[in-house]
């Protein structure tokens, strides 16, 4: 079955009474060359567990499942059932979960259906709730290399800017901290059944071994980087010394005290400038 062909989709949609829901940013691929391409960039291949989120008409649940020995796919939207059965039916290694990714505890999901197998993310994310699913993934911790899914093209481009840098922002650096992520190509508009009025890009973030340091000054780490690009035009001292309820007198000390201009803007901190300010902090209570 030609998964990305319009009147195939047509057809079973049709046949089984689909209608798309617009609140959940539904668009379906219709360009036979994007999927293979991110089940194979995306580490999938035998002896891997692949862990999709949304499945759509099962357009890259297909080619994951041809290249993984298991794929459990979590998908919102139950009216896909009895399509997904019909796509899918020639895999037994392919295992559907109709959940909602963000109440789903993805850990113990992982922990009772991976079998203790290497497992990478792959997804087509639908644009409204691209950043949650991101952070909900990489601050889960899962037992994942890698996560590599479609977004927006300008999602990708902020995701992927470095910290220090004019297009990085709070997402940016909240990313890095977890993985180092990398664009690895471009999707067009016309690639997708309804065409959205955006491109889109495939990006995978590879997944760095946990830092070593206390939760509550990573807790103290992110509050800063959240409060810094709150007010990005501004010196970052402006918005933290309200934040962490310091002068801005002793702040500036702080931040000099570690080498970092107190006049600086959020975007040219670096992920380790932000660390050095967090632990600036600590040391100050």
């Amino acid at each position: 079955m030609e998964l990305t062909n319009i009147s195939v989709i047509k057809d079973l949609f049709e046949r089984h009474g689909f209608s798309f829901t617009k609140s959940l940013g539904q668009n379906f691929l219709i360009n036979p060359a994007v999927c293979p391409k991110i089940a194979e960039l995306g580490g999938a291949k035998p002896g891997v567990c692949a862990l999709e989120i949304g499945t759509g008409v099962g357009v890259l649940t297909k080619e994951l499942a041809e290249r993984c020995d298991k794929v459990i796919a979590v998908e919102i939207d139950t009216s896909l059932k009895p399509i997904l059965e019909e796509t899918l039916a020639d895999y037994d290694n392919v295992e559907i979960v109709f959940a909602d990714v963000m109440e789903t505890d993805l850990a113990a999901l992982l922990a009772e259906k991976a079998g203790g197998m290497e497992t990478v993310v792959c997804a087509n994310l639908p644009y409204y709730i691209t950043s949650p699913v991101i952070m909900r993934v990489l601050e889960s911790r899962l037992p994942i290399s890698a996560m590599t899914v479609m977004v927006q093209k300008e999602a990708a481009d902020r995701i992927c800017a470095k910290p220090g840098t004019r297009d990085c922002g709070a997402i940016s650096c909240a990313v890095s901290y977890y993985s180092e992520p990398k664009l690895l190509f471009k999707v067009g508009r016309g690639s997708f059944m309804p065409s959205p009025n955006v491109d889109s890009a495939v990006i995978r973030l590879d997944v760095k071994p946990a830092a070593d340091i206390p939760a509550e000054e990573e807790r103290l780490l992110f509050r800063i980087i959240r409060a810094s690009f709150s007010q990005r035009r501004k010196q970052v001292a402006n918005p933290l010394s309200g934040e962490l309820h310091i002068s801005k007198a002793e702040l500036s000390a702080l931040m000099e005290g570690f080498g970092i201009k107190p006049t600086a803007r959020a975007e040219e901190l670096t992920l380790e400038d932000f660390g050095r300010l967090t632990k600036a902090v600590i040391n100050s209570r």
